[in-house]
This record gives C-alpha cells, structure tokens and sequence, in this order.
C-alpha cells in the first residue's frame, strides 16, 4: 500500500468517471462543436453567474490568461507573495504578459485591503501601473487557508475605487466552498474573473475553467489558442469535469476531515517544530532545527509514505479522494510511533 500525500493531483480517474468519459459526446472544440465541452463551459458560468467561461488543459494557463485580458505590458499585479501565480507557474507573467508583481507580506498568503490601498502605485508615468489585484483561494503554500470573504469584499471597494480589475485563483476553491460554506454566486459577484480546477480536489485526470463576463473574456479563446490550448475533441476530458461536480463537491469534508486528524499527530511530535493551522486538506509543517528533512522524507518513503517539501524548510502532506480510511488508519499509527 502505497500512501501518496505529495498532492490532490495524483488522483486517477474512478471507473464511474471513466464511464461518464467514454460515454461523452465530442466534436472538434476549435469550431467550437464539442457538445459536452459547452454544457461544462456553460454549467460553471452559470454557477457562478457569469456570462461566459471557458475551457483549459491547466490552471496555470486559465491564470495567466486572466492576467493577460485585464493588463498590458508594463503594468503591475498586486498578489501575495506566497502567490502561485507569482512561485509555481515559471514567471509566466513576465514572460506571457510583460507584467510585473508587488508582493504584498501577509498572512499564510492573504492579505488585507488596507494592504493593497499601500500597495497601489502612485498615478505618475514613471511607476508601473497596478492594474490587476490578485488572490488565492484556498492558499496553496499557505496550507489550504481560506480566505475571509468579508475582507474579498472589502478589496472588491478598493478595486472598484481605483479602477483595478479583481481575479481570483480559485484552484482550489471548492475546498474553500465547503470548508466555510460559501457560494459559487458570493464569488461571481465580487470578481471580474475566476480560475477553478478540477484535476484537485475533484478528481479529474486534467483541466481548469475561466470565467468572467463578455466585455473581458471576449478575447480568451484567442489568448487561449496563442498559450497552443485549443483542443480538439476534449469533451472526454470536460466529461470528466462534469461528473465531478455532481460527484466529488460534497466528500470534499471527507479531506479536510483526515487533514485535522493529520495536524494532530503532527502537533505531538517531537521531531516537529509547528504545523501551520489546518482549514482544508492541505499540512504544511516545519521539523526542529536539529531534524534532518531528507532523512525524515526518507524515513517515510521506506515505509511507502510519500509527501513533498515545498521549500524553506516546509514540507507538506495533501488528502485526496484516493487516500483511503485504510491509507489513512495506517497512516496514524505509523506517525504516533515515529
């Protein structure tokens, strides 16, 4: 028995979603003929209220298309300086759009909108222009935090104060959704655009969705074919997506539920310096000083335990619809005699 915790994205497919793909009904997606990829594309907008959404191999490229509809070269994005945009998607907005990042120092990657009010450039030609704010929902190297949507809402003012489009990063915002009970509706309303994934927590073998209203996605499919993301008979894959928004939305409590069991452990432990507070189904924690990492990550691998470190002496743990109550019970016991 393998135990993989490295992260929610090394789910397969169950038979049921296999099923729900090969059952699905494709045409060529470039003409914009694959019926199953426009129910999706038209289910998630009107989930989140939005006029129109569109279809990505990766969150990543849905990401840095948003970023490339709402700036132009030049110009500046406020996000935090744990921002995924900003670490984990290769200077890709630089290298795709021209754009700079003033990284704001928050907390576990969110941050406040007196924060941003700070952060925002004078209006004089010699500063880059902020044009963007940007947010991740939950935090991804802030350890599966959710963000409060009072404080989204207060940045939504000083967005619209200061002429700045809004995007968030909801990779894994159906986390976030169950962990606090929010709706997709409550976020349509506040951002211009939105990324969610469904290769995460939802089980999918791939793909993400962008959506925002008709005046800024009027543009994405073109940004979208420039990335080299137009696909062809990808309906097999929106199948999927389908199926687990009917599907795997709700077990979702099921992760967060075996991530606080983890934190526990965790926070017993010797060897463990802190473990970062636990809202979903994401540990992040540090070991003592005088505890070597890779001998520790060794340690578990020789016991089939898989995890991964993030950097800075962080390693992280991520529940998933494929670890098991039995990958789980082992789990436990094996930490508590570490």
């Amino acid at each position: 028995m393998t135990i993989d915790l490295r992260s929610d994205t090394v789910t397969k497919p169950s038979k049921e979603m296999l099923g729900a793909m090969m059952r699905a009904e494709v045409g060529d997606d470039v003409f914009r003929e694959d019926a199953t990829v426009n129910k999706l594309e038209k289910m998630v907008a009107e989930m989140f209220g939005k006029e129109t959404a569109l279809f990505f191999p990766s969150g990543t490229m849905a990401n840095q298309t948003a970023i490339k509809l709402q700036t132009q070269p030049g110009d500046q994005i406020i996000c935090d300086k744990y921002a995924h945009i900003y670490n984990y998607e290769s200077g890709g907005v630089a290298f795709n759009s021209g754009v700079s990042c003033n990284l704001i120092d928050g907390q576990r990657g969110m941050f406040t909108a007196n924060q941003v009010e700070k952060a925002i450039n004078p209006d004089a030609y010699y500063y880059s222009k902020t044009s963007l704010v940007e947010v991740e929902n939950t935090t991804n190297k802030g350890g599966g935090a959710c963000w409060d949507f009072n404080e989204i809402l207060k940045l939504r003012r000083v967005c619209d104060k200061n002429n700045l489009s809004f995007h968030l990063d909801g990779a894994r915002l159906w986390n976030a959704l169950v962990a606090k009970n929010e709706t997709t509706e409550q976020y349509g309303k506040v951002f211009d655009t939105i990324s969610v994934c469904f290769s995460k927590g939802l089980g999918c073998p791939v793909g993400s969705v962008l959506v925002g209203d008709n005046t800024i996605m009027q543009e994405a499919i073109r940004i979208r074919k420039i990335f080299g993301g137009n696909m062809r008979q990808v309906g097999y894959l929106a199948a999927a997506a389908l199926y687990a928004l009917d599907h795997n939305i709700e077990r979702l409590s099921e992760d967060h539920r075996k991530a606080k069991e983890i934190e526990s452990v965790l926070n017993k432990l010797s060897v463990v310096k802190q473990v970062q507070p636990v809202d979903t189904n994401i540990v992040v924690f540090e070991l003592n000083p005088d505890v070597n990492e890779q001998q520790f990550t060794e340690k578990l691998r020789a016991n089939n335990i898989l995890i991964i470190g993030m950097g800075g002496g962080k390693l992280r743990m991520v529940t998933h619809l494929d670890y098991t109550d039995a990958m789980h019970e082992k789990l436990i016991r094996f930490m508590k005699t570490f």
